[in-house]
C-alpha cells in the first residue's frame, strides 16, 4: 500500500480529515512514492487555532530565548543534512549536491535569525521636548502563513519561518503538494529543538488550503513563492482581507555578455545558471543577451559542446549535472515551448527533447536545449519556461540590451559579464530589476541582505529575509512619554509641538 503522509499540527503528526489525496512522484523513475492529503478547511482551522493559542506565550518569550531555539534548530539541520537532501532529491529530482546547497542557503537564514535580539533593537530619543522622551520598537504580527513552491522544498520554508518565528510570530506552512516530505521533517526538527507546540505547523494540500489561509481572520500575514498568476491572486485576495503580503512571482532573468567579457567565465556562468536544477529556479538565467554578432557567434560556439556534454540522470548518481523535471506534465510543457520556439523561427542549436536515461526510461528527463536568434515577440522569450532552455538574443549595444530587459514584464534578477567598470556601472544604475550580478550569474543575496524582484516578480512591499524580512514580520510601535513634575499647565487645544 502506498504510504500516506500526515500534517504536523500543535507539535505532533496529525491525520487530515480529507477524502482527497494527491500522488507524490519520484521523478527519476516516474512512479508514485507516496500520497499527500489535500487538507480541508477544518484542517487549516485546527492549525491556525494551535498557532493562535501558542502566540501569546511565544511572543512574550524573551528574544534571547527564542534565539537559543533557533541555534539548536540550526545545529539539527546540519546534523540531518544528508537525510534532508535525500528527501528533497527523492521528490524533486535535483542533484544531491544541489539539494545540499539549497538547504545550506536556507540554513544561512536561520543563522541570520539567531541574531534577533540585535535585529529587534529599537530607537530611543531622550528629551524630544522638555521632560518628554520618545522611543520605538517592533512587535510581532500574530499568526503568519507561508506557501512554498515545488522547486525549493527546504530553502523557501527556511527563508520564511525562521525570521517570522524569531520575531515572535507563530507559523503555518503550506508546502507544495508535489514535495511535502521536507517541510514535514523540518517541523519535526523544530519540535526537537524545543520550539513550543503550535508555533510551527505544516498543513498539506492544494488551492483549497491556500484559500482557507487567505480567508481565515486570524492569519495576519502571508508569504508566498510561486508563479506570477498565483502571486498576484494571493496578493489581491489577502490584501482585500487586510492581511500583510509578500508574494514572489515568476522571472525571466537575462545575462548580458559584453564583447570585452571573459568568454570562458561567461560560458561557465551560463551553463550553471541556465541548466542547474534543470532550470527549475526562479533565479535561473534563461536569456543570454549577446552584445554584437561577433560576441554572439563566439558565445554560441563556446556553449554548444558544453550543453551537449551535460550529464543527465537521477540526482542520486555521482557526476550528474542535471536531474529530471518535477512531473510528466511539466516535461510536456517544456517540450511544448521548444516546439513553439522552432515554429516561431528561432534557431534550435541544441535540442534536448526525447532524452532517454538508461534504466530510467519512465523518468521525467529532458536534455539541455539552446536557441539562437530569439526575438522579443516569441513565447520562449516572453514566458517563464522553468526548464533547461537557454535563449540567446542578439543586441547591437549595451543601451539596446538594457532597454530590452527593462521592457520585459518580469524584473527578478539578472547579470552583466564585462571587463568594463563603466559598462557595469551603467547597467546597475539603469536596469529595472531587483537583484543584479556583475560577473556573477546567480546574484542571490546572502541571508543578511534581502531577496526579491521588481515589476511582475513581486507583489507586496517587502523582500524576503534580511532586514526586509524582519520588517515584514513585525510592526513598528512608537511611544512618547512624559512623567508629570509639578502642577499641570492646563489643557492644550492646538497641535502639540516641542518648543
Amino acid at each position: 500500500m502506498t504510504k500516506r503522509l500526515k500534517n504536523f499540527i500543535n507539535g505532533k503528526p496529525t491525520d487530515s480529515k480529507t477524502d482527497r489525496w494527491g500522488d507524490v512522484f519520484n521523478p527519476a523513475v516516474g512512479t508514485v512514492a507516496s500520497q499527500v492529503p489535500m487538507s480541508t478547511k477544518a484542517d487549516v482551522a485546527g492549525a491556525v487555532l494551535a498557532a493562535r493559542e501558542a502566540f501569546e506565550g511565544w511572543a512574550a518569550t524573551p528574544s534571547v530565548r527564542r534565539a537559543r531555539v533557533l541555534f539548536r534548530f540550526k545545529a539539527l539541520i546540519e546534523q540531518h543534512m544528508d537525510e534532508l537532501a535525500g528527501l528533497l532529491t527523492a521528490e524533486h529530482g535535483k542533484v544531491l549536491e544541489d539539494a545540499k546547497g539549497s538547504i545550506t542557503r536556507g540554513m544561512e537564514v536561520v543563522e541570520f535569525a539567531c541574531g534577533i535580539p540585535h535585529l529587534l533593537k529599537g530607537e530611543y530619543t531622550d528629551q524630544v521636548g522638555r521632560g518628554v522622551d520618545s522611543w520605538s520598537f517592533r512587535q510581532p504580527l500574530g499568526v503568519c502563513a507561508g506557501v512554498g513552491p515545488f522547486n525549493f522544498p527546504a530553502m523557501i520554508p527556511l527563508w520564511m519561518a525562521p525570521v517570522a518565528i524569531a520575531c515572535g510570530n507563530t507559523f503555518v506552512m503550506k508546502p507544495s503538494e508535489r514535495v511535502p516530505s521536507t517541510a514535514y521533517r523540518l517541523a519535526e526538527l523544530w519540535h526537537e529543538a524545543g520550539l513550543p507546540n503550535g508555533v510551527f505547523n505544516v498543513v498539506n494540500g492544494d488551492k483549497e488550503v491556500v484559500d482557507a489561509l487567505l480567508d481565515h481572520p486570524d492569519v495576519a500575514a502571508i508569504s508566498l513563492v510561486g508563479s506570477t498568476p498565483t502571486a498576484e491572486y494571493v496578493y489581491r485576495k489577502a490584501t482585500a482581507a487586510g492581511k500583510r503580503v509578500q508574494a514572489l512571482g515568476g522571472a525571466k532573468n537575462h545575462m548580458v555578455v559584453m564583447p570585452d567579457a571573459d568568454l570562458a567565465h561567461a560560458t561557465d556562468g551560463l551553463i550553471g545558471a541556465a541548466y542547474g536544477s534543470a532550470g527549475e529556479r526562479c533565479m535561473a538565467i534563461s536569456v543570454a543577451v549577446a552584445v554584437g554578432d561577433t560576441t554572439a557567434d563566439r558565445l554560441i560556439e563556446s556553449l554548444i559542446p558544453r550543453v551537449k556534454g551535460l550529464k543527465v540522470g537521477p540526482g542520486t548518481e555521482p557526476g550528474v549535472d542535471m536531474g529530471p523535471l518535477i512531473t510528466r506534465a511539466h516535461l510536456d510543457r517544456v517540450t511544448k515551448y521548444i516546439d513553439q520556439g522552432r515554429q516561431a523561427g528561432a534557431k534550435l542549436v541544441v535540442d534536448g527533447r526525447g532524452l532517454r536515461v538508461p534504466g530510467h526510461e519512465n523518468g521525467f528527463f529532458t536534455g539541455g536545449t539552446l536557441f539562437d536568434r530569439v526575438t522579443p515577440e516569441m513565447s520562449i522569450y516572453q514566458e517563464e519556461i522553468f526548464g533547461p532552455v537557454l535563449c540567446v538574443v542578439r543586441c547591437p549595444d549595451l543601451d539596446s540590451a538594457i532597454n530590452l530587459i527593462n521592457g520585459h514584464r518580469y524584473g527578478n534578477g539578472g547579470a552583466i559579464f564585462t571587463s568594463s567598470g563603466e559598462a557595469a556601472d551603467e547597467f546597475v544604475k539603469r536596469i529595472q530589476i531587483g537583484m543584479v550580478g556583475i560577473n556573477v550569474p546567480l546574484p542571490v543575496p546572502m541571508a543578511f541582505h534581502s531577496f526579491g524582484g521588481w515589476k511582475g516578480s513581486l507583489f507586496g512591499d517587502h523582500f524576503m529575509h534580511g532586514p526586509e524580512g524582519v520588517r515584514f514580520f513585525t510592526r513598528l510601535k512608537t511611544v512618547t512619554s512624559r512623567w508629570p513634575r509639578g502642577v499641570s499647565g492646563g489643557a492644550n487645544f492646538i497641535m502639540p509641538t516641542m518648543k
